[in-house]
């Protein structure tokens, strides 16, 4: 069974940085690329950030591009989310999911970003 943990969310002001984590288990985790989603209150899911299966590859939406790195350790079977200059707009529970199947998504994680 397919299991994905998100962590790290938390309450920041302006400007501030988190780090989110995804743990994987019940699945080859090394063989599959994976993606950050996130929802704003009220709002529909949004597509965050996307990494292949060796973390070469990473795609970003693109107002997240610049200030969100995406990155993967195999041996952990863990994906995560470093979030820099963050903004209002930013606040949304992060999910991660396995490939692009947002079926595969975890409780989440709380971010909220408010001065």
């Amino acid at each position: 069974e397919v299991r994905l943990v998100e962590s790290g969310g938390g309450s920041v002001q302006p400007g501030g940085s988190l780090r989110l984590s995804c743990a994987a288990s019940g699945f080859a985790f090394s063989d599959y690329a994976m993606t950050w989603i996130r929802q704003a209150p009220g709002k529909g899911l949004e597509w965050v950030a996307h990494v292949d299966t060796r973390g070469e590859g990473t795609y970003y939406e693109s107002s997240m591009k610049g200030r969100f790195t995406i990155s993967r350790d195999n041996a952990k079977s863990t994906m995560y989310l470093q979030m820099n200059d963050l903004r209002s707009g930013d606040t949304a529970t992060y999910y991660c999911i396995k490939g692009r199947d947002i079926t595969t998504k975890g409780q989440g994680t709380q971010v909220t970003v408010s001065s």
